[in-house]
């Protein structure tokens, strides 16, 4: 097996790091292309109004390489590469777009709380997206472009991506709510008990959803009040919608993160009432059980003068009451009064 072929079937992408490429025609579906043919169409002085989108896996340890070397990225993108801050944010510099994007993994399934970056740089001509692993919403963009799904320009497909975010977090909430039902139902029935540690799990994966993905319609929107010169009005608008609806989608995340919240707290509420039940009783038989602690234990003291120490009868005569003078006796002993002769 060649070296480009090991590197292709270990990180999912060709010798430059490459996991997928299409070149996008005047109302022409995209049409897939490779590194090679992604760098020949850069070199030449293209007056047309064709763009490309390059997805590349920052895994491969040729890519940023291959990047520098053909794309003619500034310096910023790879500072933006290697400063290690995943915070969202979409920025304007050198008349060109940077965007930190932060979507769930591909196998979100099995993993639903894992966390993946993607990095976008795009103008009129060239949209480089890049991630350490997969992203579920970028796979769902590049079905759509496989389906001949049309584009006009980059911002299209941000926008898209945006929408696929969206629609992502909508199943993601669904799912949810629907395990959240499911545990309140169970609540409210006496026959199974609810369980916090499963509300606490899918608060804790839901809460960082939220932190995460919350600052990106905020970037958007300070972006399209100052949009750079190559955006056209459709773009921004298009841009706009997909922003809207990716807040209202987070707006119900929120709201059903405070749902989850309420629902720990009336279960914690149960449980203390159950605890304080449980307690009193407790105490009332200890409170109940106590004068007999104490008749054992003056019984059970080695001093003299214990009665019926002496007789080898005595504790079947203080069980069964045979003797009653003796046992009045005893109770003289202790404080009792005789009976009324």
């Amino acid at each position: 097996m060649n070296p480009a072929t090991l590197q292709k079937a270990s990180y999912g992408s060709d010798f430059s790091g490459l996991v997928c490429g299409f070149r996008f025609g005047v109302e022409q579906p995209g049409e897939a292309i490779d590194s090679d043919a992604a760098s020949e169409w850069l070199e030449h002085d293209d007056t047309t109004k064709e763009f490309v989108w390059l997805h590349f896996d920052l895994a491969n340890s040729s890519c940023e390489r291959w990047m520098r070397s053909r794309l003619g990225l500034p310096d910023a993108f790879f500072d933006t590469l290697h400063e290690g801050s995943h915070s969202t944010r979409i920025e304007h510099q050198e008349g060109a777009l940077f965007a930190v994007i932060n979507d769930v993994m591909f196998n979100f399934e099995l993993t639903p709380s894992e966390i993946a970056t993607l990095y976008v740089y795009t103008h009129q001509k060239v949209l480089v997206t890049a991630r350490m692993k997969p992203l579920r919403s970028v796979d769902s963009l590049r079905e759509s472009v496989k389906r001949g799904e049309v584009f006009r320009a980059p911002a299209e497909l941000i926008a898209h991506l945006l929408r696929d975010q969206a629609d992502l977090l909508v199943h993601i909430v669904r799912r949810t709510s629907v395990e959240v039902d499911g545990i309140e139902d169970r609540f409210l029935s006496t026959h199974a008990p609810a369980s916090r540690s499963d509300l606490g799990t899918l608060r804790r994966v839901l809460v960082r959803l939220q932190r995460l993905l919350v600052p990106e319609p905020g970037s958007v929107f300070r972006l399209l009040a100052r949009p750079p010169c190559w955006l056209h009005s459709q773009d921004i608008q298009d841009l706009r919608d997909a922003t809207e609806e990716f807040a209202i989608v987070l707006n119900d995340l929120a709201g059903l993160v405070e749902c989850i919240k309420l629902l720990q707290e009336e279960i914690a509420t149960r449980m203390d009432e159950q605890s304080n039940r449980t307690l009193f009783t407790l105490t009332l038989v200890t409170v109940l059980a106590l004068p007999i602690n104490i008749v054992a234990g003056f019984f059970g003291m080695n001093v003299g003068g214990i009665p019926f120490a002496e007789n080898h009868h005595g504790f079947w005569l203080l069980a069964a009451g045979r003797d009653r003078g003796e046992f009045y006796g005893v109770g003289r002993l202790v404080g009792v009064p005789s009976p009324p002769q």
